[in-house]
């Protein structure tokens, strides 16, 4: 497991009622979806002292290059150590710890009809096998709160799936001592979120903020998506920290191979959107505090909680 970088370790720690520094984990699929989904909000938590490791579940060997700067055979022909590299930049970036689970990219099917999965792969990994090392993870760093994606994924990619299916077995059993023995002591984590980043509400305000400041727009496609499906989830949990977004866009651009400077991400200015939407969002899936939605902190109910 990483260390956090010498810049955390500067802030005091933030702690609950019992004393016990507060401690958040979050559960992605490959090397740069910590950077896309939640990064301001544990750059908040950890400039407020919070102790956040990301767990990393499979190293992104079969992820394409998409940005074109990148785009070259030496790169391409070890692109597992390449991504390896980002995740470390972008990890200081955060100043987050960081530990991969050692699971093998399981690409992204394409074609009609769909092409199987690789042999082997992290999609297909029996769900015990897959979720030891979580539940490993979990009773060594003792979150109290945990976040991953929903069961969709948040986009249909099979790690994205994988990585809910095991994030929840991991908190559903990491508290019984009879389940997945000897992974270590027994830890409840007490709240599970979902990421809900690209929600409908926060992307039409971005994009009618982008027509009436007189910019094109990114997300003009994503409208006529919306009218096509409904989200499987409602934000119960908006938490402020727009003052984070330069760092969550230095952590993207840490991930050169994936993250094209001149694309996508960096289209709606940062004053914008600090203006426009200063949260990052989610659902609350799983709690066994007491706490009232919406929320405007992952530790609601926890900062107040005796610590198991």
């Amino acid at each position: 497991m990483s260390e956090p970088a010498d810049r955390a370790e500067h802030a005091p720690p933030a702690r609950d009622a019992a004393g016990s520094r507060l401690r958040l984990m979050a559960v992605h699929a490959h090397p740069d979806d910590e950077s896309s989904k939640g990064a301001a909000t544990m750059a908040r938590y950890v400039a407020e002292g919070v102790d956040v490791l990301v767990v990393t579940c499979t190293g992104g060997e079969r992820g394409s290059i998409l940005n074109p700067a990148m785009d070259r055979p030496e790169i391409t022909a070890d692109i597992g150590r390449v991504r390896n590299e980002e995740m470390a930049r972008a990890r200081e970036i955060l100043g987050v710890r960081q530990s991969w689970l050692g699971f093998v990219d399981s690409g992204f099917p394409e074609g009609d009809p769909l092409p199987p999965l690789p042999s082997g792969c992290f999609a297909l990994e029996d769900l015990e096998r897959a979720s030891e090392p979580l539940v490993r993870a979990v009773r060594e760093f003792r979150p109290h709160v945990m976040l991953t994606y929903d069961e969709r994924g948040g986009y249909p990619h099979p790690d994205h799936v994988k990585c809910h299916e095991v994030s929840v077995e991991a908190f559903e059993a990491a508290g019984d001592p009879e389940r997945y023995p000897g992974t270590g002591d027994p830890w409840q984590p007490l709240k599970l979120y979902y990421h809900m980043t690209f929600n409908k509400e926060r992307t039409v305000a971005l994009h009618e903020a982008m027509l009436a400041a007189g910019l094109e727009s990114p997300y003009a496609d994503w409208m006529k998506r919306f009218d096509e499906t409904d989200a499987p989830w409602a934000v119960t949990t908006r938490v402020p920290c727009g003052e984070h977004f330069e760092t969550r866009d230095r952590a993207l651009l840490a991930h050169a191979t994936q993250i094209d400077p001149n694309g996508f991400w960096f289209q709606v200015p940062l004053d914008l959107q600090r203006e426009t939407w200063p949260t990052e969002d989610y659902h609350l899936a799983r709690s066994l505090v007491d706490t009232e939605v919406p929320e405007d902190d992952l530790f609601a109910g926890v900062r107040e909680k005796v610590c198991l």
